[in-house]
């Protein structure tokens, strides 16, 4: 553990012999390590995937080489008589029996299991490597070392490029490890349910908490109290000494106490200043304005990319979903099933064929990783903020670049001059200092430290606005969300609950029977299209002309009372909605099917009836304000 540029990198390198050391020694002991760097390497021009995941097993190659060696040398052999024929079936059973120990046969449907577990399908496997990203490629060099199986594991960042699901899939895998596991990371869930001993890296030393990271962050605050205190006294201390030398430097009958306490200042271990909290950085959204009750709506929906090789669907006659005010949503699912693309549908700067509709006052801002590439070269980090900013102080502006690891003379540094990584987290800063009632944030932690995504989760947690966020950090998405969406085959599963709760239904539906498969919709044939149609924008909801002609016919009186009316209602309505989502949050819930079921009957039935009453409201509410003018 320890903050961006503590030198966790740098140690791993240092264990692995490929950085130098000043002093001191490193003793391996015999032991194999492997070490999964943050860089691809390079691969074989046309080798497959498997091919590649199959080099994990080069002593398996190297003895069925040897194997087909000996076979062709008995094959020669005519005399079994002589010395030489012994010598042969001796070494051949040698070979067999590492072979054997090796677990030869079993070499491929092992790198198949790794590699679909990282992700991959079938299909993927006699593929060409070079044909993938480097963030599949990296998976490729993971599933390696995983095969390899050396006794230390060195794993530098391994989920970072990593779905939930197979993040889940590796932390199985790395709890059964035989071996020893020294893992950098900044997910929280890894770091909490796989480690056993938390090393920190601060001022250049490496402590260590025999537990795992909400282990470590109990006993480092106990730490840094008992530091705190000596370093106050210590300098109490310091500064005694100092007066007492300055009092009485030129008084000849204190002269060897002087030198005494000056040679007493020089010898002393100075006690470093414990560093500040996480706690003590902070930022808080600029309020949001009240938005309409549907923030965006998408109607049936499909989504095609045309590509080199063909056609790829991604939506198809996906069902109709809407972002309602207050909504916390999590976008999860597998890499490519769309989660990016989806949102970027909701945030208006993707074309799909279906229907998006925008409710009234919904300011939206959107940051993805390409949001860095819209920065001014020319700014520093410092103006890059100001310009979006509204009204914050350039004080308030530095303690949120600060949450973002930009500190001191980092906000003035030139944006031309910055990493990806850099850019990316001042694009965010940025994104997130302009007012707005509803963001769209994809992968918002994946150049945060822990403290930083541990900032952004409070200040995401007091945000009264509405926000939609894909991530493969799983802590994060538990402490922000309070609705999860799949998206997968297809299409789109809501999920009412935290990720959590989500992850605890998903292991109950495992041990159920499954389910009959619905009855297939009927659908009227659609013409073939060249392409798919642009999205249309469709016009604000508001109130239908039928209810505003029918409310006009009332008077006044009789329109306030009804007016007051549907209010209660609504009230009334919506806390039994909040009531049932409480209830479909609920675990406990699932363990009775009919139960579960009801529930969420009910729950689809008052949101029914809120779309009703909100829709009278609004009637009512414009007929009012007409009569008003």
């Amino acid at each position: 553990m320890g903050p961006n540029g503590a030198g966790k990198t740098t140690l791993l390198k240092v264990l692995t012999g490929q950085q130098d050391i000043d002093g001191g020694s490193i003793q391996l002991g015999g032991s194999t390590l492997g070490y999964l760097r943050q860089e691809v390497e390079e691969s074989p021009d046309n080798q497959t995937v498997i091919e590649e995941a199959l080099t994990a097993f080069e002593n398996v190659e190297q003895l069925e080489a040897r194997e087909k060696e000996i076979l062709r040398a008995l094959e020669t052999e005519t005399d079994h008589t002589t010395e030489r024929y012994a010598r042969l079936l001796h070494d051949l059973d040698d070979v067999h029996t590492a072979l054997h120990a090796a677990d030869a046969h079993t070499a491929r449907p092992r790198a198949e299991t790794v590699l679909l577990g990282l992700g991959f399908e079938v299909d993927d496997l006699e593929r060409p490597l070079t044909t993938f990203s480097g963030g599949w490629r990296m998976r490729v060099a993971l599933a390696r070392l995983l095969l390899k199986a050396p006794d230390v594991l060195l794993l530098d960042e391994p989920t970072n490029h990593l779905d939930i699901d197979s993040i889940a899939w590796l932390e199985g895998y790395l709890k059964a490890y035989a071996g020893t596991i020294v893992i950098v990371s900044h997910d929280r869930y890894v770091l909490d349910r796989l480690v056993t001993t938390t090393a920190e890296l601060a001022h250049g030393r490496v402590n260590e908490f025999a537990g795992n990271y909400s282990f470590y962050l109990t006993e480092r605050v106990a730490q840094r109290e008992i530091q705190r205190a000596a370093f106050v006294n210590q300098q109490k201390m310091i500064a005694e000494t100092e007066r007492f030398i300055e009092r009485f430097r030129y008084k000849n009958t204190k002269a060897t106490q002087v030198q005494s306490r000056v040679k007493q200042l020089e010898k002393l271990e100075r006690i470093p200043e414990p560093e500040g909290d996480a706690a003590s950085i902070s930022f808080r959204f600029p309020s949001p304005t009240r938005s309409a009750r549907s923030v965006v709506s998408l109607s049936t929906f499909t989504k095609v990319y045309e590509t080199d090789e063909g056609s790829v669907e991604v939506f198809r006659d996906a069902d109709p979903l809407t972002v309602e005010r207050g909504h916390k949503i999590a976008l999860i699912g597998r890499n490519g099933a769309g989660k990016s693309t989806l949102a970027r549908m909701m945030g208006g700067t993707e074309p799909f064929e279906g229907e998006r509709r925008v409710g009234r006052d919904v300011d939206i801002n959107f940051f993805a990783q390409h949001t860095a590439d819209t920065l001014d070269p020319a700014d520093t980090v410092l103006e890059a903020v100001q310009r979006a900013a509204r009204g914050q102080t350039e004080t308030e502006l530095r303690s949120i670049l600060g949450a973002f690891l930009f500190r001191g003379e980092d906000v003035f540094k030139p944006v031309r001059v910055l990493s990806g990584g850099e850019r990316s987290r001042v694009a965010l800063a940025k994104t997130l200092v302009q007012p707005a009632n509803f963001l769209i944030l994809d992968e918002p932690t994946n150049h945060l430290d822990i403290r930083s995504i541990e900032v952004l989760i409070e200040a995401m947690q007091q945000y009264s606005g509405t926000f939609a966020v894909v991530s493969h950090d799983r802590h994060f998405l538990d402490q922000v969300a309070t609705v999860v969406w799949r998206v997968e085959d297809g299409g789109v599963h809501v999920y009412p609950g935290t990720y959590s709760e989500y992850r605890w239904r998903m292991e109950q539906q495992k041990d159920r029977p499954p389910e009959p498969p619905p009855k297939p919709k009927a659908r009227k044939p659609k013409k073939k299209k060249p392409e798919p149609e642009p999205v249309v924008e469709a016009p604000k909801p508001g109130a239908s002309p039928e209810a505003v002609s029918k409310y006009e016919r009332m008077n006044t009186f009789n329109l306030r009372r009804l007016h007051e009316k549907t209010e209660a209602s609504i009230m009334e309505a919506e806390e039994r909605k909040s009531d049932l989502e409480t209830r479909l949050g609920d675990p406990s819930l699932y363990a009775d099917e009919s139960a579960s079921q009801e529930a969420t009957r009910a729950y689809d039935a008052v949101r029914e009836d809120l779309e009703a009453l909100y829709e009278k409201w609004e009637s009512l509410s414009e007929v009012l304000g007409s009569r008003k003018r």
